[in-house]
This record gives C-alpha cells, sequence and structure tokens, in this order.
C-alpha cells in the first residue's frame, strides 16, 4: 500500500513473543500524520532496516537499552526525507538517517538525525548498511577487538549476512585467511565465488567440525562471533593461544526459551579462555564505539568509491511484510542485508 500524507501506518508491539515471534506478536494501526512543534521535523520514512538485535528488545529481560514497549512502535533505524521542518538545521526534502521504526512518519527533535549529502545518496539504503550499523559494526568489531594481522586465519559466522560478509571481506583487506559459514551450498558459494572467502563451510552440514579442522590446519586466530550454539562448539577447540572472538550477537540462542539441552560446554569454555589466554569480548556498537563512527565512516566511503567491497540487500516492498520477512530473518531466509522498502522515493 502507497503511502498517504494524512495517514500514518504504523507496527507495534502486539505482545511479548514466547519462543520465535509470530505474526499475532505484532499489530498495523493507522493514525492520523502528527504535526511538528517548535524545532521539530516531520520525517516520512523511505527505507527501514530490520536487524536480529530487534529480537532482543521485544522481551522484556533486562539488557543495555530498556525493551519496547507492548503497544509501542517497533523501533529502527531508518532513512527518511524531511517532510516539514521547524527546526534550523533541517530543511523540507533533505535525506536523514534516523530512527523512526517501523511506520511512515514520525516527528524528531533533530538530535538523533544525520543528514545524508555526497556520493551517499545515489544510495540511499546503504546507509543503514554497509555505510551504517552494519558496516560500523563489522568493522569496528573486526579490527578494533579481532585485531587481524596478516597470515592469520579469520572465521566468521553467517558469513553472508549483512555483517559477516563485511567482516570477512575485510579481514581479505588485511591478508588474512578466511573461513566464513553459513546457511546451505547457495549461500557458501556465493561467499567463495563473489565475497572472495578463501573456504565457506555449511552449518548444516552433520561434519562441520570435521570440515573446520581440515580448512583451518593452523588453527583459528581470529572468530567473529554473530551465531553462537552449534557453530561457536565447533570453532572452540580450533581457536589458537591468544585468539580473538568478537561477540556482536548470538541469533541462535535469541528465540530459547529454556536451558540447551546436552552437556554443559562452560566449563571446557572457561579452561579454553585460561589456558589459550583468549580475548572474548561482547560489543554494543552504539554503545561502545559512537564516537568512532566518522573515522570508519571516512575508510569505509574510500574503500566502496574504490569498488573494494560487494555488499548484497535483500529488499521487500512494504511495510506491512515488515512482520513476515522479520520473523523470516531469525529463521535465515534472508540473504545480504535486510530493508524494507516503505516508499519508492529517490534523492
Amino acid at each position: 500500500m502507497p503511502q498517504d500524507k494524512h495517514t500514518n501506518r504504523r507496527i507495534v508491539l502486539a505482545s511479548r513473543p514466547h519462543g520465535a515471534p509470530v505474526e499475532s506478536n505484532f499489530r498495523l494501526e493507522s493514525q492520523h500524520v502528527p504535526t511538528p512543534g517548535a524545532g521539530e521535523v516531520l520525517l516520512r520514512t523511505v527505507w527501514l532496516s530490520l536487524d536480529p538485535y530487534m529480537r532482543g528488545r521485544m522481551s522484556d529481560a533486562p539488557s543495555y537499552v530498556p525493551p519496547i514497549a507492548v503497544n509501542d512502535v517497533m523501533s529502527a533505524g531508518t532513512v527518511a526525507v524531511v517532510e516539514q521542518s521547524n527546526h534550523p538545521d533541517y530543511a523540507e526534502g533533505d535525506w536523514v538517517v534516523s530512527q523512526s521504526g517501523w511506520q511512515d512518519f514520525a516527528l524528531s527533535t533533530g538530535n538523533d538525525l544525520f543528514k545524508l549529502s555526497g556520493p551517499v545518496l545515489k544510495h540511499p539504503s546503504r546507509a543503514l548498511g554497509i555505510l551504517g550499523m552494519t558496516g560500523f559494526t563489522a568493522y569496528m568489531g573486526l579490527l578494533d577487538i579481532g585485531n587481524p594481522q596478516p597470515g592469520e586465519t579469520v572465521v566468521v559466522a553467517a558469513a553472508t549476512g549483512a555483517v559477516g560478509s563485511m567482516v570477512g571481506q575485510i579481514a581479505k583487506l588485511k591478508g588474512c585467511y578466511v573461513v566464513g559459514i553459513a546457511g546451505g551450498e547457495e549461500k557458501c558459494r556465493y561467499a567463495e565465488e563473489v565475497l572472495g572467502f578463501d573456504r565457506c563451510l555449511d552449518h548444516r552440514s552433520a561434519n562441520l567440525s570435521e570440515a573446520l579442522r581440515r580448512h583451518c590446519r593452523d588453527g583459528i586466530d581470529v572468530y567473529f562471533e554473530s551465531v553462537g550454539g552449534a557453530v561457536f562448539n565447533a570453532v572452540l577447540p580450533l581457536m589458537n593461544t591468544k585468539g580473538r572472538i568478537p561477540v556482536c550477537g548470538l541469533i541462535a540462542d535469541y528465540n530459547s526459551t529454556d536451558t540447551a539441552p546436552g552437556a554443559n560446554l562452560l566449563p571446557a569454555f572457561q579452561s579454553a579462555i585460561l589456558r589459550k589466554r583468549l580475548r572474548v569480548q561482547g560489543f554494543i556498537i552504539t554503545q561502545d564505539y559512537a564516537n568512532r563512527f566518522g573515522e570508519f565512516f571516512t575508510q569505509m566511503s574510500q574503500w566502496v568509491a574504490g569498488e573494494r567491497f560487494v555488499f548484497r540487500e535483500d529488499v521487500i516492498d512494504g511495510l506491512d511484510n515488515a512482520p513476515e520477512t522479520f520473523i523470516g530473518m531469525l529463521e535465515g531466509k534472508n540473504f545480504g542485508k535486510v530493508l524494507i522498502r516503505v516508499a519508492g522515493d529517490k534523492p
């Protein structure tokens, strides 16, 4: 359904999920478009980013930010156009990165906006991906925590996902041997033939541990973690002394409601950390590296301009398709950075 300048469609959290989210956890509502007050701007959403971290915010467990309240709009990063402005720094027609959430229109005081200009306006959706939080997460997690050195072995979980695909390509630029882990032959082929990974292994394979040993003969120096579960269990025994494990997500466990079955692997993990002096560090990109976005943006913009990167977008049209797309993303059905095209505007 196209946008109506008088009606604001918004998708709210109708109920908290127990386990995997279902469509009944979301509700599509309509209301009048709000009017900006003094110092405010009215934003119209064009692109909406869907990311795994949103599953955590649907729960009421303690976290680094408050959970989304039931009946509140689902939160998300967006690229939007300024429709009306009562703010001296923004004019009608400006393109901005915002946190408008899953809705057509939103008000902002301007404090949370990042104005788009120059070459990025040719592909504004990239401000939510390769030149936005996705690329920022890959860049800082790998380079600041992983600290890869030429000739080292880097293993990347979710290798064809929005973050993993970037991690692997940055590691190749740094002279590393890169092994990806992805779901299915098609994704593994893409990682090797298009993204340039040295190898990519199917996590659905019954012999993942054996395949990792075969392709990581010198062990693993850096493991970029975004999955957890069985993939981490296969990687851990191969970590080298003083290996580094940046952790930006644990998507395999986001929908868990009970303690994982099977043996308690915590003692083995703790022993490996001690014996091998591993560095295991979780990070939240917006909490830990906000003051370094400029550093990332400058370098990544140069790499993109030099056509050093491949970046795949998985685009779905229509705000009303956001819940189904989000559920599918958590099941691994996406292929690349997941975006909802809310409107068809171009700069």
